[in-house]
């Protein structure tokens, strides 16, 4: 069977080229381009409707009012990329284990009224698993716990930096509850919408004292690498419980985090390298010697303590006074009986008890007082041991969430102050007066300034046996920012 030969008919652009150039008379037959039809677009479907879109009002809604930096009620929308320790588990399971402003129900409430979203559609359900990538929506009505209203002091200020004095217990940045009752805004507010306050150092929210602040990204730079450096010497004062024992004392314990959601941080053999240095300043012992409190603990004073840290871990300092037998006195989690028992951790690097510790510290604050050790000072009367955040019982009028009292002044800090940030080689240094909990009580002997025996940027790190390589004048390479 003979087969037919197959022919390939050219295209009609082809043929139109073909036309055109003269190779086809245009006699034999008519070219007439057609377009394609246009293809029609995609209809997408609206977006999702959220309740409220992330607003900032302006001016600020501060109200101070006893002693009380305030900020009025507002609807927030918060957007949250997919962490990696998310991945795979329940989005319910997730607001559970890492966010303690609300109780339980109100989340499951909040995915079945549409108020939390993932990549801008409601949540299909409770336990439908987050992937890396997505972003969580989370739309509520925000309640920010009132701070101190204590101005932000200024310690220098020239161009590209401003060095200030960061009151206790107002966070730096925003985050959790805090948001407009941070550092960043509250300069914000103060200097103008369009001022961009670039932190370069780090302080706990309930810490108070020096901090650096960059007007702009190039000094910001500058100031992030020499603080990140080992050229760096920094100092800290803190009030702690009973008599600190004198001479240099060394703590090189390692730190771990325990549990991110409330804080918690624990000397462990498998934590991060950490090393401080402290040096008593001045003790005071009770005003009436072998006197008891009224829940039976026997009054043993307090000391001022010097603290030179060699390394940056999350509560270093709170954590190594800890283990020393010595927390700061008012230090809500640290320093806390309820939490961890008579001997408040001291010496204690184990994680036998890890899990009670957690269930106890989830509960301060809400159902109980967060009563720290400093609850039995006899400079603290029974009006602050009741005066303590913790859940009114009563409900917010516009979305039904649990109101907290107002924090008692005992609550807005602790006695840890950084004091100094000095170069280590001389070229610079600011510094703050001691603050008012440092000093003496009144008709009482003690120092009420620094000097230099006692300054622990004098303490010979060689000495001690903990310099480091970068510390050592011929090793050293920093340099004196221009903007320092």
């Amino acid at each position: 069977m003979r087969r037919s030969p197959v022919v390939s008919l050219p295209s009609l652009k082809v043929l139109e080229y073909l036309l055109r150039q003269g190779r086809i008379p245009a006699s034999r037959m008519a070219v007439v381009a057609v377009n394609a039809p246009a293809e029609q677009a995609e209809v997408l479907a609206p977006p999702p409707n959220i309740v409220t879109t992330p607003c900032d009002p302006w001016p600020r809604p501060y109200i101070i009012d006893g002693g009380l930096r305030r900020v009025a009620p507002y609807h927030f929308t918060y957007n949250t990329n997919c962490k990696q320790r998310w991945r795979g588990r329940g989005i319910l399971d997730i607001f559970q284990d890492e966010f303690r402003d609300r109780p339980l129900e109100y989340y499951k409430a909040a995915i079945e009224s549409g108020a939390i979203h993932v990549n801008g559609k409601p949540v299909s359900s409770p336990n439908a698993p987050l992937n890396n990538g997505d972003i969580i929506s989370h739309t509520l009505h925000r309640h920010e716990p009132p701070v101190s209203s204590q101005p932000i002091g200024v310690v220098h200020e020239d161009d590209d930096v401003i060095i200030i004095n960061k009151p206790a217990g107002v966070p730096v940045h925003p985050a959790g509850r805090y948001n407009y009752n941070s550092v960043i805004e509250i300069l914000r507010a103060e200097r103008g919408h369009q001022f961009n306050p670039l932190p370069c150092n780090r302080l706990d929210r309930l810490t108070s004292g020096v901090m650096f602040i960059a007007k702009n990204k190039k000094a910001a730079e500058a100031i992030t690498d020499q603080l990140m450096g080992r050229t760096i010497r920094k100092e800290y004062v803190a009030r702690v419980n009973g008599e600190f024992p004198l001479g240099e004392i060394v703590c090189e314990q390692p730190i771990l985090q325990i549990s991110p959601k409330l804080g918690l941080n624990r000397v462990r053999a498998n934590g991060k390298e950490a090393r401080t240095v402290f040096i008593r300043m001045a003790y005071y012992p009770p005003a009436e010697p072998g006197s008891m409190t009224a829940d039976g603990t026997k009054r043993e004073g307090y000391s001022i303590v010097r603290c030179l840290p060699l390394t940056g871990r999350t509560h270093q300092l709170r954590v190594h006074l800890q283990f020393l037998g010595h927390p700061i006195t008012n230090d809500p989690i640290y320093s806390n009986r309820r939490v961890f028992g008579p001997n408040l951790g001291k010496a204690s690097c184990t994680d036998e008890d890890d899990e009670d510790i957690m269930t106890r510290l989830a509960r301060m604050g809400k159902e109980d007082v967060a009563e720290a050790v400093a609850y039995h000072d006899e400079m603290v009367d029974e009006y602050n041991r009741k005066k303590a955040e913790k859940m009114t019982g009563q409900l917010c009028e516009v979305c039904g969430t649990p109101l907290y009292s107002d924090p008692g002044p005992h609550e807005l800090g602790i006695y840890l102050h950084a004091r100094k940030y000095a170069c280590a080689h001389g070229k610079w240094s600011y510094e703050t007066q001691l603050p008012q909990w440092a000093l003496p009580p009144p008709g009482v002997a003690g120092p009420q300034e620094l000097t230099k025996d006692t300054d622990p940027m004098a303490v010979d790190l060689i000495k001690l046996g903990v310099a480091e390589e970068a510390d050592s004048p011929s090793t050293a390479t920093s340099s004196r920012p221009a903007i320092l």
